[in-house]
């Protein structure tokens, strides 16, 4: 398995976890533990694959991907109730998963030689677009869309980053590393610290 077959798969459980936390939140039975896991886990990469044009998706090509988001959801459907707080363990997760699937998304695309704004912009699909559908699938306010939150904007800090790291000739993989750690330091940090963006105030129309 290569570095980046290793990312997505990481990638794929880590947030296949978070459905699973998602679907215990809304006290769904096995089925749908199974089914928020799997569109957790691999609908950012899928939407990566097709828009790149890869021969094959990537959970098409490596099956072992889906059985990989599946066992996340056993495994919270069977512990989820030791679990003291599951919304702040879903939100720990998908901040570790985005630290994951944002180099993925970012490797995939430099290594099929992509413009520097769209190997951005597939980190940032890469990374997020799995947990936009978890949230919307379960009428909750997606994470990406939660006011000031470093989310979206910490993905993309991280893809930027690694091209910086790139441009830099630093080595893809310690390029791909940094990527990870900043994207997961700033999203971490919106959490403990309330790092945030201004947020739009509307103001009374002058006369």
């Amino acid at each position: 398995m290569t570095f980046l077959q290793s990312l997505d798969l990481a990638a794929v459980f880590i947030f296949g976890l978070t459905g699973a936390l998602a679907a215990s939140r809304a006290q769904l039975d096995i089925v749908g533990f199974i089914f928020l896991a799997c569109l957790t886990a691999v609908g950012g990469g899928t939407l990566r694959d097709v828009v790149m044009g890869r021969d094959m998706v990537f959970w098409v090509a490596e099956p072992l991907m889906i059985v990989s988001a599946t066992v996340a959801a056993v495994l919270v459907f069977f512990t989820a109730h030791l679990v003291e707080s599951r919304l702040r363990a879903l939100e720990w997760l998908d901040a570790l998963a985005l630290g994951v699937a944002v180099p993925a998304g970012v490797g995939l695309a430099l290594s099929l030689q992509a413009h520097p704004i769209v190997v951005a912009i597939m980190g940032v699909v890469t990374a997020t677009l799995g947990g936009l559908m978890r949230d919307v699938v379960c009428n909750e306010v997606p994470l990406i869309l939660k006011k000031g939150e470093l989310y979206a904007t910490a993905a993309l800090a991280g893809a930027l980053v690694a091209l910086g790291a790139v441009a830099l000739e630093v080595p893809t993989g310690a390029a791909l590393i940094a990527c990870g750690v900043a994207t997961f330091g700033l999203r971490a940090g919106s959490m403990l610290f309330g790092w945030n963006l201004p947020v739009y105030k509307s103001r009374p129309p002058r006369l």
